[in-house]
């Protein structure tokens, strides 16, 4: 039991700023407490630099103990700006209010506190046994990375440590800065970046990051601590003007992201880097540590149930921590890839890094720094129409030109078979009335193309009796109405989408659930190799050559008649376990011919397909590919194999690669969430270097903005709510020939 007035034994082990910091606030709510503190260092020995905390830390700093606050704050260096250094230009970016100390300052004033509040610090206290300490009530560990509590308790806590895949060594240098600073550096060994900020009145930290190959091309691998100095003060000699490297024990190590399942057992509880770390890219750990003992001392105050106590603590803290964790990760795996965007311009360069994490936004930098806001809106619209302006709009209303077309902004609505809204989206593969109306309504978004939904090849390529069609005279007419309608009434593109459904055909309606076979009247299904889809899915045919020759011409004749009907744009439904992405995954092409095995195979008739396609579809208008970009499986089709596909189909006459993931089998569990697209879209568009349009529930201005500025897609589905009905005079007479067809 905690309870106020009562001795309860507390023993912290570690005394950096979590342990310190938890002890003073707990003594602080009651000084009853008899706390111990335990640290393995002396007292005056510390390993680091500066320490960075944001403004939203200080207040719950300010609020926890206005002492300490007083003293951390009355020493720190303060700045607003972040300078990138990248190709010989500095490009700054203000509004980013950050403060550190000296992590020696910082220790020496909690350690100060905590001896003033009457808690016992031990220092060069080896503890290699929990059997060693002092009897405790409670155990609060926060003995760092390499705590001995958390590997006492390894099988209550389990946790995971994945070690990053760069290289960094923590250095100082005794110059000024007057911004956080990133510098980029290339020198025949490869690309060094490093992370720089000023801590003090005449020191900065100097982080140098690289990859594990320009590590060894620079031969770090054997170099000691001053050779390992003496190369880095040669790399950034014209950054350095003149100032000296310093050094503090550093190593080159690489970035060991910790995660605990469980925070606390019995009456043992972790903390900061004992529980969990976070990259350094994106913020202090010191932060988290300290906003860590924060919620614990608050919980052990409020309830007097230790278990109850450490419950509300961890339920508190954890989810805070995997969000910034997220985040940090997202940072961290910029930084270690960041060779793809070495092609980027400096401003799009700066942009893409201030908003790699996806903390901060477009609006936010608009809001922090008009001045940089505008900068970018500036070079956007000059990058996109080779004309300078003053005042430029916003990257998502600039033009995109794509062979012979020039699509008006880069916004993109896709109106696809919601059936709770549309009752018959189709009857035979004939578009509804009320699918053409909504469609039209579409319009009213300005948005600069509107797109189909999945568009049956032949009858059994449709997903659901109820698919859209092109492939007879009919539907070419029906499309015919609705292409002109909208090309008359806006000055939007007009694209479609073409699929077949293979394996995942044959199936009721959404409305009655997904991948549900038909009762009656199935069609024969096929796919790359004769795997259901699901355990009630009916058994594919495994498809011969006749099959694919039947397939292939379906594709081209769908193509010429959606040239006929006017169409802009034709995308190629590749993605989601559909026929053609059958064919890509190794989940389900487990073909021994040449169709199957390597990726190379796999892409084989896909690529066949997309050939006699773009053969067929006129050389002005674009032609685009959806592909999954992952399956989300273990084993299947990578990131890097859509990289590699991208890479082919550009090669082949591809203009667009549209963003998917999953669905390919019925395991494949994509983290949806907002934005949860657009990592995969930057990815291939930066490593295949070909645009890429993304959706993902992107449903604000901001996050558009934000996608097109930093060149992770060049196109956005905005995921808007489905529309009131249409009044009557936006019809377009489609009812009368869908009556007539039938």
């Amino acid at each position: 039991m905690i309870r106020k007035g009562y001795t309860v034994k507390i023993v912290i082990l570690g005394a950096g700023p979590a342990g310190l910091y938890s002890a003073l606030l707990l003594k602080k709510a009651n000084a009853a407490h008899d706390i111990t503190i335990i640290e393995r260092n002396p007292m005056n020995v510390t390993y680091g630099w500066g320490v960075v905390f944001s403004d939203r830390t200080l207040a719950s700093f300010q609020r926890a103990d206005y002492k300490t606050y007083e003293q951390i704050t009355s020493r720190f260096v303060i700045w607003d700006a972040i300078d990138v250094h990248f190709r010989d230009e500095t490009m700054r970016c203000g509004g980013h209010v950050i403060a550190s100390i000296a992590r020696k300052q910082l220790l020496h004033i909690l350690q100060q506190r905590c001896l003033e509040l009457g808690i016992s610090i031990q220092f060069q206290c080896e503890v290699n046994n929990l059997a060693d300490l002092p009897d405790y009530d409670v155990l609060i560990a926060a003995d760092g990375l390499n705590s001995i509590v958390r590997k006492t308790y390894a099988p209550f806590l389990k946790q995971t440590i994945a070690a990053g895949r760069a290289k960094y060594i923590w250095l100082g240098a005794n110059k000024v800065l007057d911004a956080f600073t990133f510098i980029f550096r290339e020198n025949e060994h490869g690309l060094f970046q490093v992370h720089a900020y000023p801590f003090g009145g005449s020191t900065s930290t100097f982080i140098v990051e690289c990859d594990e190959q320009s590590w060894l091309n620079a031969g770090l691998d054997k170099a000691d601590e001053a050779a390992s100095i003496a190369y880095c003060q040669k790399l950034l000699a014209d950054d350095l003007e003149g100032a000296t490297l310093l050094s503090n024990n550093s190593k080159w190590v690489n970035f060991p992201t910790l995660k605990t399942k469980t925070w606390h057992h019995g009456n043992v509880v972790l903390l900061g880097d004992a529980v969990h770390t976070a990259h350094f890219s994106i913020g202090s750990g010191t932060k988290l540590a300290m906003e860590d003992a924060i919620a614990l001392a608050t919980a052990l105050e409020q309830h007097t149930d230790l278990e109850t106590a450490l419950n509300e603590y961890e339920l508190e803290r954890k989810p805070v921590v995997e969000v910034f964790q997220r985040a940090a990760e997202e940072s961290q795996s910029y930084f270690e890839t960041i060779k793809r965007y070495l092609n980027l311009e400096p401003m799009q360069f700066t942009f893409q890094l201030l908003t790699r994490s996806g903390r901060i936004t477009y609006d936010d930098l608009r809001l922090r720094d008009p001045r940089f806001g505008d900068a970018v809106d500036r070079w956007f619209a000059l990058s996109t129409t080779g004309r300078e302006a003053i005042v430029a709009p916003p990257p998502l209303f600039a033009p995109l030109h794509v062979r012979e077309l020039t699509i008006a902004n880069r916004i993109v609505v896709s109106l696809g078979t919601h059936e709770a809204n549309v009752a018959y989206p189709s009857q035979d593969g004939m578009p509804h009335h009320s699918y053409a109306t909504q469609f039209m309504q579409r319009l009213r978004t300005g948005a600069g193309m509107v797109m189909t939904a999945l568009t049956a090849i032949a009858p059994e390529g449709r997903i659901t009796p109820r698919c859209l069609g092109m492939y007879d005279s009919n539907h070419l007419a029906a499309w015919q109405d609705i292409v002109q309608a909208i090309h008359t009434s806006s000055s939007a593109i007009v694209a479609i989408q073409l699929n077949h459904a293979g394996r995942r055909g044959s199936t009721r309606p959404k409305s009655e659930g997904l991948d549900r076979p038909l009762r009656e009247g199935n069609w024969q299904l096929l796919s790359a190799s004769p795997l259901p889809y699901t355990s009630q899915s009916q058994l594919p045919k495994e498809m011969d050559r006749t099959d694919m020759a039947k397939v292939l011409h379906d594709y081209v004749f769908a193509t010429q008649m959606s040239h006929e009907a006017g169409f802009d744009v034709l995308q190629l439904n590749m993605a989601h376990g559909y026929l053609l992405a059958s064919f890509l995954s190794p989940l389900t092409n487990q073909r021994d011919d040449e169709y199957g095995g390597s990726l190379e195979q796999r892409m084989r008739f896909p690529l066949e397909v997309f050939d006699a396609v773009r053969a067929a579809w006129p050389e002005n208008k674009p032609l685009a590919v959806a592909i999954s970009v992952t399956d989300c499986v273990k084993g299947g089709f990578e990131v890097s194999d859509a990289i590699r596909f991208a890479q082919v189909l550009k090669a082949h006459g591809c203009d667009i690669i549209a963003i998917q993931a999953g669905q390919t089998t019925m395991e494949g569990e994509p983290t949806y969430g907002r934005g949860f697209l657009t990592q995969l879209s930057d990815h291939v568009r930066n490593g295949a270097s070909i645009p890429t349009l993304v959706g993902g529930y992107l449903t604000t201005s901001n996050q558009i903005n934000t996608v097109i500025a930093a060149g992770r897609a060049d196109l956005c589905i905005l995921d808007i709510p489905f529309m009131a009905e249409p009044t009557r005079h936006t019809q377009i007479g489609h009812e009368e020939r869908t009556a007539n067809a039938h």
